[in-house]
């Protein structure tokens, strides 16, 4: 074991929360540390690299409401971040429905027969609506009419969070898809043209999106290679052991580098690392009750299988939502549609298949060659390409990669905010980092709050998701981050949260 110089912040975890958290230290005068328990950085937002072609582990689009983080992406990247059209479609029954909705394409896909029970399931959804939301699937048939409910969301729903929509909370509904209807999906699409200038779209209907040219990789080592030069230190594949605290602040950290364990006095900590793992890091250990809220928190993992096909253009979209229950998989990115650097060769095509699983799962279990031999077979029984195409492949597995809002996680979350809150300096943010389920710009905005905290600011980066206001103050970049915070709220995604029991058992 060896030790040196004290660390002034400690930032654990370089995904898109601790680089951002890294970078504002930095310009703000502070000496950073990073530590990456893997080989590179990014996180979940990584850009991994086979043989030469280049996939996200899930797509990974740029956009925000917040001025100050959109300007950052372009300080990063300039002309390299591309502006690129949005493009997907939902595949159900053996059809491909554009979303959004295209009148001729939803009819030729639904069929006359299908097409009048869905509007006859809309209208019976107005005049009897469920009088009291408990589900998510309550929610999606009184806006929907239940047999769009069944079409466009029940399948990959359950796919993605691993429970019935029934037992899904009605307010995850009430901001994932916040502000769509049936009604407005379909004047959207048929009155688009004549929207009053200046007016905003629907979220789910956001039409483009900003990309990195080589993939949202290319942003984070562009952080990266910003914090090294200024002689900050990023250390990959360096694994924290503990965090050691006297009650009141941390004093030390231990982690292991290059098959090194090293000590080291700290002045701060900033940790995007999950809310469980950082329980455990503690040393001496919380008491038995925090440790018990953080074993109950839990995670859906990811599985990315990228398959190379020898077929240059396969589909036009971005990607896919596979609302189809006779395939395992939930979505495919096509990733060169993302941007045509992402593939090496013109003459081919790189998928990425994502399978959404419990990390330790009988899928997440899978040997790789098993993997790819799912995906060959789940892309011919789609009618996107022959297996005799696909001339190679790579899996990448991400545990944590969706932190779940389990009945009893807010209870969990308070209890461990309450514990960490006594170390005076030690801040978290991120996804992981708060067990929230972040979309990007929201996980840099909490590390900003996160990052001024330790500065002397006086921020609550809890509160970026709450529906009222931001009020209090901040200094520098945050002002600008602030400013935004009451648009940045309503962008807020939530994650599905299991109904109690007496709820569960409801039904449309």
């Amino acid at each position: 074991m060896s030790e040196r110089p004290r660390i002034d912040v400690l930032v654990i975890g370089a995904g898109p929360a601790g680089l951002t958290a890294a970078h504002t230290l930095m310009r703000r005068g502070r000496r950073v540390t990073v530590l990456e328990m893997d080989d590179q950085v990014g996180g979940l937002a990584r850009t991994v690299t086979y043989k030469g072609f280049r996939f996200d582990i899930g797509g990974h689009r740029f956009f925000t409401r917040v001025a100050a983080l959109r300007q950052m992406w372009h300080d990063m990247l300039g002309p390299d971040l591309l502006t690129r059209p949005r493009l997907s479609r939902i595949f159900y029954n053996g059809h491909y429905f554009s979303y959004p909705l295209r009148p001729l394409n939803a009819l030729r896909g639904l069929g006359i027969v299908n097409a009048v029970r869905v509007v006859g399931s809309y209208a019976w959804s107005r005049v009897r609506p469920i009088p009291h939301e408990a589900s998510f699937e309550d929610w999606v048939c009184n806006r929907f009419g239940r047999r769009l409910f069944e079409v466009f969301f029940k399948t990959y729903t359950e796919k993605v969070w691993g429970m019935p929509c029934s037992e899904i909370g009605a307010q995850w509904a009430a901001q994932r898809i916040q502000s769509l209807s049936l009604w407005t999906a379909v004047t959207d699409m048929l009155f688009k043209r004549f929207r009053r200038k200046g007016s905003a779209p629907v979220k789910s209907l956001i039409e483009e999106f900003e990309y990195p040219r080589f993939g949202p990789g290319m942003m984070w080592e562009a952080f990266q290679q910003r914090l090294e030069e200024g002689g900050q230190d990023v250390l990959l594949g360096a694994t924290l052991c503990d965090l050691s605290h006297d009650g009141h602040r941390v004093q030390e950290v231990t982690y292991r580098h290059r098959d090194e364990t090293v000590t080291v006095p700290v002045d701060a900590v900033l940790s995007t690392m999950p809310l469980r793992a950082l329980i455990e890091s503690l040393s001496p250990p919380a008491p038995e009750a925090v440790r018990h809220a953080a074993a109950r928190l839990q995670y859906r993992a990811f599985i990315t299988v990228a398959l190379i096909i020898d077929v240059a253009d396969i589909f036009a979209d971005n990607w896919i939502y596979v609302h189809d229950p006779s395939v395992k998989l939930g979505r495919i990115q096509n990733f060169k549609n993302w941007s045509p650097e992402m593939v090496p060769d013109a003459g081919k095509t790189c998928l990425g298949l994502e399978y959404f699983c419990a990390e330790g799962d009988a899928l997440w279990q899978m040997s790789d060659d098993d993997l790819i031999a799912l995906g060959r077979r789940e892309l011919e029984v789609l009618g996107l390409a022959r297996a005799d195409t696909v001339s190679d492949g790579a899996v990448v597995r991400m545990p944590h990669a969706y932190p779940v809002y389990s009945t009893d996680y807010e209870e969990a979350v308070a209890v461990i905010r309450d514990h960490l809150s006594t170390l005076v300096n030690l801040q978290v943010a991120g996804r992981n980092g708060m067990h929230k389920y972040n979309n990007q710009d929201h996980s840099m905005a909490t590390a900003m709050m996160a990052a001024e905290n330790l500065l002397g600011g006086i921020t609550d980066p809890w509160r970026i998701n709450a529906d009222d206001q931001y009020h209090e103050a901040g200094s520098g970049d945050l002002r600008h981050v602030i400013a935004d915070l009451d648009a940045l709220a309503r962008t807020q995604p939530l994650v599905p949260m299991p109904l109690p029991t007496s709820d569960a058992t409801r039904s449309c």
